[in-house]
């Protein structure tokens, strides 16, 4: 997702709450709004919040929609009064326990008392932090961590706030390097803030770029695990690039698909050679763990 004006009052859209957004919908969302996120209901529907600045054209929005034949579904809207609503308004966000780690934001004055790896992260320019997806593959990297496997060079490839990249840097520390990489300029900066926040950025470098083609990511690979929780297209298209850059013997932890794209995702891996070895489920989100032998 994208942020771009962080002060003054702002327009705030909620979403019908539905099982899940299609993916169309959900790119048309990051690129039309200045940032999104998702509320999680007790029956398992998603409402999508988008913010835009106090600017916003709505009539231009619903034209823009249609011409690319998307289907709107309902939203109301209101006016956020802030000096700042980024701030205000969406990075605030409750601490969340997740496997080895415990997850809280820069608006905490202190850590939570806590006995697990806490990480704060400064998520309101790149979400995730209590997503499924993110729960899932912090749940697969404490794996990765407990089976002991090879772990002294890790891609980040879709980095959005550098958790992932984060949570290995905090779980391996010395002897691990991470790279992280985002088509978002906004996100590799929020990466490289966290990491900084986290005193974690001598493990971290990071690069805007265009996925396997980033020459950042092409100089450090091949790796030891690649960690990509984006969409199930992208996903599917750079398994070749992904297979290519990983050791052999290495682990990927593949997510940001649902139930009914799992085997198009997993199909288009195990084609290039890659054997499943675990899957996770949240709610309708999937991850998986995948050996290239």
């Amino acid at each position: 997702m994208q942020s771009n004006n962080k002060g003054g009052s702002c327009w705030q859209i909620n979403f019908a709450p539905t099982l899940n957004y299609d993916e169309e919908f959900s790119n048309f969302i990051d690129e039309y709004f200045t940032t999104s996120s998702l509320n999680y209901q007790d029956n398992g529907e998603e409402e999508l919040v988008a913010y835009a600045d106090i600017n916003f054209d709505e009539q231009d929005f619903l034209n823009t929609a249609k011409a690319k034949g998307i289907i709107l579904p309902p939203y109301s809207k209101s006016i956020l009064e802030s000096s700042n609503w980024l701030k205000d308004y969406v990075i605030e966000f409750a601490p969340v326990e997740i496997a080895d780690f415990l997850i809280y934001g820069i608006h905490e004055k202190e850590a939570p008392q806590t006995d697990k790896l806490a990480l704060q992260i400064y998520a309101a320019t790149a979400f995730g932090s209590e997503h499924p997806t993110t729960r899932c593959c912090l749940e697969a990297i404490s794996w990765l961590h407990q089976k002991k496997v090879a772990h002294k060079n890790i891609l980040d490839m879709g980095t959005g706030s550098g958790i992932l990249s984060l949570a290995c840097a905090k779980l391996w520390q010395d002897g691990t390097h991470l790279t992280a990489i985002d088509i978002d300029e906004e996100a590799i900066i929020v990466t490289l803030q966290n990491a900084a926040t986290n005193h974690l950025e001598t493990y971290i470098d990071a690069a805007t770029g265009d996925g396997y083609k980033t020459e950042l990511a092409q100089k450090n690979a091949p790796y030891d695990i690649i960690l990509s929780n984006i969409l199930a297209r992208p996903l599917i298209e750079m398994a070749p690039s992904l297979y290519a850059s990983l050791k052999k013997g290495g682990y990927c932890v593949l997510s940001g698909f649902v139930a009914e794209q799992e085997e198009w995702v997993i199909k288009a891996h195990e084609e290039q050679g890659l054997k499943r070895i675990k899957t996770y489920q949240k709610d309708d989100w999937r991850a998986a763990i995948l050996e290239k032998e």
